[in-house]
C-alpha cells in the first residue's frame, strides 16, 4: 500500500508521529506503525497471562482463608467489604453477581471482574478489611529496607503502572515512543515487560515456561530499535 493510501486509513494525525520519528521516511513510518501493532499484540498477550495469574493467586489465597464463595460473601450484608470505605468494591461485586443471575458460579464471578478491581485488592482499605495478608501472593518479593519498601501500597502503585500500559494498548495508543515525544524508543515497553516478568517471579511462577512460544517482545523491540 502506498503511504498516501495508508495515511487515509490511519489518518495523518495518528501517522504523523511515526513519520516524524522516522525522519520523514514514509516507508519506515508504515513499518514502524505495523511493528508497534505487533509489539502491542505481544504485550497484551503477556498482560493477559499476568492478569489471569494474579487474580487466580488472589482467589486461591482468599478461598483458603474464607471459603469458596469468599468474594460474594465479602460483598453481602455483614461481609468485610460491607462498609463505606470499600463501598465501590462491594458494588462492583454485587453488580457482577446480579448480571450473572442464575448462571452464577464463583469462577464466573472471578472472570467477570477486571484488572482494576484486582489491583484495588492491594489498596489500603481493601487490604486492611480482608485481613492484611494478601502480600502472601508474592512470597518471593524482596524484604523492605530503608528507602525501599514492598508494602501493599507499593504493589498497588506497581499494578497501577501495569494497568496504565494495559489501557494504552486497549485504546490503541503507541508504546514504541519516548513518553510525550515523537522519538522512537522501546524503553517504556521494555521496562514494563521486565516489571511483569519480575512480578511473575515474585509469585513463584516460571514465566519462561508459561510464556513459551508466545513471547517475542524483546525480538520486536530489537527490530524497532534497528529500524
Amino acid at each position: 500500500m502506498r503511504y498516501s493510501e495508508f495515511e487515509k486509513v490511519i489518518t495523518p494525525a495518528r501517522l504523523g508521529r511515526y513519520k516524524t520519528a522516522c525522519g520523514g521516511d514514509t516507508r519506515k513510518a508504515m513499518t514502524l506503525y505495523r511493528k508497534n501493532l505487533k509489539l502491542s499484540q505481544e504485550m497484551f498477550t503477556v498482560l493477559s497471562c499476568f492478569e489471569v495469574a494474579l487474580r487466580n493467586k488472589i482467589d486461591i489465597h482468599y478461598t483458603t482463608n474464607f471459603g469458596i464463595n469468599w468474594l460474594r460473601n465479602a460483598a453481602a450484608a455483614g461481609g468485610f467489604f460491607d462498609n463505606k470505605k470499600t463501598r465501590v468494591t462491594q458494588n462492583l461485586i454485587n453488580t457482577a453477581v446480579s448480571d450473572l443471575n442464575h448462571s452464577y458460579t464463583h469462577f464466573k464471578l472471578i472472570a467477570e471482574l477486571g484488572f482494576g478491581f484486582w489491583r484495588y485488592m492491594f489498596s489500603r482499605n481493601q487490604y486492611r478489611v480482608a485481613g492484611k495478608t494478601l502480600l502472601r501472593v508474592f512470597p518471593s518479593r524482596p524484604s523492605s529496607v530503608p528507602g525501599i519498601s514492598y508494602n501493599s501500597n507499593d504493589f498497588f502503585n506497581i499494578l497501577a503502572d501495569i494497568n496504565d500500559l494495559r489501557n494504552r494498548i486497549a485504546h490503541h495508543e503507541p508504546i514504541c515512543f519516548q513518553p510525550g515525544a515523537s522519538v522512537k524508543d522501546t524503553t517504556y515497553a521494555r521496562q514494563h515487560y521486565n516489571l511483569i516478568l519480575q512480578l511473575f517471579q515474585w509469585m513463584q511462577i516460571d514465566e519462561a515456561a508459561l510464556l513459551y512460544g508466545i513471547d517475542h517482545i524483546n525480538t520486536i523491540c530489537n527490530e524497532i530499535d534497528a529500524l
